[in-house]
């Protein structure tokens, strides 16, 4: 019985790479999760069914529980020759299991606690049930595999992005600091202004107004562009890597058969 669970449960214990019946009904109960969750959010329907969405919420809770005991129970199929509480104890620290847990005590918290901005909080919480799609997903684990090989990279853009923002605001606040003290009197103040013009976002809450300020503004924002294409570009690249690594391992396959 235990073995039969196990492959239920775990997606890679199936050869054929295909997804059990018990992962395509889960995938359906974390869309219904996230939906709940998401509409729950809107007092307008929230207060009126205020019941059913608790009802439904702790089904949910309930059934996630109940995946999350039988995971830790049936994965003792992994263990070998090692004592199955080892094989237990290292699948409950893995960042899936960790998920798992935070999904089941998130939709369980009604049970326990009735404060309304806790429960908005915790509403929030259970979006994490989306993660747990990356065990169902093989195109999604090529493409976390292809970015932390594109790590030092997308690490090397980061480090970038940091030396400009400081920049920015360092310079910022040297050219506007006397004119406009509220929003570049100090470099964390004129920070802000480095986020939301490096992000291309421009709230246009703060901008610098001397001739100075304008000019070195100019290069910040310019620089901003071209930073945010490194990423993308990083990225898009990781992204095609692991969809050509998937088709060539769909094709394998056909191959085989």
């Amino acid at each position: 019985m235990r073995r039969h669970v196990y492959h239920q449960l775990f997606a890679r214990a199936d050869r054929s790479d295909k997804l059990t019946l018990f992962n395509r009904f889960m995938i359906v109960v974390i869309l219904a999760a996230v939906a709940v969750t998401i509409v729950a959010t809107e007092p307008k329907i929230f207060r009126p069914h205020r019941e059913l969405f608790i009802a439904l919420e702790m089904t949910f809770g309930l059934i996630f529980g109940v995946e999350y005991v039988g995971r830790i129970w049936s994965v003792a199929e992994e263990a070998g020759d090692e004592p199955a509480w080892k094989a237990r104890l290292r699948f409950m620290v893995t960042p899936l299991a960790l998920i798992d847990l935070i999904v089941v005590v998130a939709a369980l918290m009604p049970f326990f606690f009735s404060d309304v901005a806790l429960l908005r909080i915790v509403r929030l919480i259970r979006l994490a049930a989306l993660a747990k799609f990356g065990r169902f997903s093989a195109a999604l684990r090529e493409l976390v595999r292809a970015l932390a090989e594109r790590r030092y990279e997308l690490l090397v853009t980061m480090a970038l992005a940091a030396c400009l923002l400081l920049f920015g605001a360092s310079s910022l606040y040297w050219a506007e600091r006397h004119v406009q003290p509220d929003a570049f009197g100090s470099i964390p103040r004129a920070l802000w202004w480095a986020i939301i013009t490096l992000t291309t976002v421009g709230y246009g809450d703060a901008s610098p107004i001397t001739p100075l300020g304008k000019f070195l503004a100019s290069i910040v924002a310019l620089s901003g562009i071209g930073l945010v294409a490194m990423p993308t570009g990083i990225m898009a690249s990781a992204f095609s890597d692991a969809m050509q690594r998937q088709r060539g391992a769909e094709e394998d396959k056909q191959t085989d058969t």
